[in-house]
C-alpha cells in the first residue's frame, strides 16, 4: 500500500507540535485516529519514525531523514494548490501569520476586520512570539521582524523603519525628576529587554562613536510588556514609534533628553520562506500590508 497524504501530515504535525494529543487537536481529528495514522505509515515504510514514552516523543534516525522528505512532499502538494487558486485569481487558504506581540496587538489586529472583509477565502491563523523564530519549523508564511536581518535563505520586504525614542511616563518623572544630560540615567530606573542585549542599546552616542548599552534594573522579553510597565510609572525606556505613538500623542509616556537622543531607526520587515513563485495569499498579504502602512505617522519609508 502507498502512504497517504493525510499520513504524511498527521506525522509531520505530531513532530512540529511535539505530541499526539496536540496533533489531533490541531488537525480537529481524535487522538486515536492520528495514532493510527502513524502506526499505518510506519508499518507501511518498514520501520520505526518515532520512540513514544509516556513522556515525550523522539525522532529515530530514520524519522530525522524521513522528516525532511515529508515537509517537501507536503509543500509541493500545497504549492500546487495556491497555483490552481491563483490561476482562478481568488486567494484562498490558510495564512500563518508571525510577529512580536507588540507588533501583533498594536498594527496587524487593527487591520484585521478590513484583510477579512478584502479576502474572505483566506484563513487568518496569528501566532506570537517576541524572539526570532524559524519559519519552516513553526510553519509560518509571513513573519515580521524588527532590525537588521542577517544573511539567511529566507526572503524580505522591508515595509519601512520606526524610530527609536526614551520615554518616560509623567508620573515617573514627577516622582523622580527629568533627567537633564544622559549622564544623569545613571540616577534612574531603566527598563530593558531581558533577551538579546543590541535592544538594549539606546540611541546616546557616546565619546567612541558608540551607542549607549544599558543594563536595565527591570527587564522583559516583550516590548508589549516594557511599554506598560513605562505607563505604570516604573521607570525610562527605549521603544519603537509603532508602539508608543499613541501613547506620546494621548500624554501617557513623555520623550525625553531628545536633544541628546540620535535619530535610530528600527528596519520593519515581512519576511517569508519561498524559493519559487509567492502564494496568492503571500502576496495579497504583503501588498495589503504595504498599502496600510503607507500613511501611519509612526512609520518612515525604507
Amino acid at each position: 500500500m502507498k502512504m497517504t497524504l493525510e499520513e504524511l501530515k498527521a506525522w509531520v504535525v505530531v513532530v512540529d507540535t511535539g505530541s499526539i494529543t496536540a496533533a489531533a487537536e490541531q488537525l480537529h481529528q481524535t487522538t486515536s485516529g492520528i495514532s493510527r495514522a502513524l502506526s499505518r505509515l510506519e508499518s507501511k515504510l518498514d520501520t520505526t519514525l518515532l520512540h513514544r514514552t509516556t513522556r515525550r516523543l523522539a525522532l529515530t534516525d530514520e524519522g530525522e531523514v524521513f522528516l525532511e522528505h515529508a515537509r517537501r512532499i507536503l509543500a509541493s502538494v500545497e504549492q500546487a494548490e495556491e497555483h490552481i487558486a491563483h490561476r482562478r485569481e481568488t486567494p484562498r487558504g490558510r495564512l500563518r501569520i508571525n510577529a512580536a506581540t507588540p507588533f501583533m496587538l498594536h498594527v496587524i489586529v487593527p487591520l484585521v476586520g478590513a484583510f477579512r472583509r478584502r479576502y474572505p477565502l483566506i484563513q487568518l491563523e496569528l501566532n506570537t512570539d517576541d524572539l526570532v523564530i524559524d519559519l519552516l519549523e513553526q510553519q509560518t508564511d509571513v513573519a515580521i521582524r524588527m532590525g537588521d536581518l542577517p544573511d539567511s535563505s529566507i526572503r524580505a520586504r522591508q515595509l519601512g523603519k520606526s524610530r527609536l525614542r526614551l520615554l518616560a511616563s509623567p508620573d515617573y518623572l514627577a516622582a523622580h525628576g527629568r533627567p537633564e544630560s544622559a549622564a544623569a540615567l545613571a540616577q534612574h530606573t531603566l527598563l530593558g529587554f531581558s533577551h538579546l542585549d543590541r535592544h538594549n542599546l539606546w540611541p546616546i552616542g557616546q565619546q567612541d562613536g558608540s551607542l549607549l548599552q544599558i543594563v536595565p534594573a527591570l527587564s522583559a522579553s516583550s516590548g508589549e510588556t516594557l511599554r506598560q510597565l513605562a505607563i505604570g510609572g516604573q521607570g525610562i525606556v527605549r521603544l519603537s514609534d509603532f508602539l508608543t505613538h499613541d501613547d506620546v500623542r494621548a500624554g501617557r509616556l513623555v520623550p525625553i533628553l531628545t536633544d541628546e537622543t540620535r535619530a535610530l531607526f528600527q528596519p520593519i520587515h515581512a519576511v517569508y520562506y519561498r524559493n519559487s513563485t509567492l502564494s496568492a495569499r503571500i502576496t495579497c498579504f504583503l501588498d495589503f500590508l504595504s498599502e496600510q502602512l503607507a500613511d501611519k505617522p509612526w512609520l518612515e519609508p525604507r
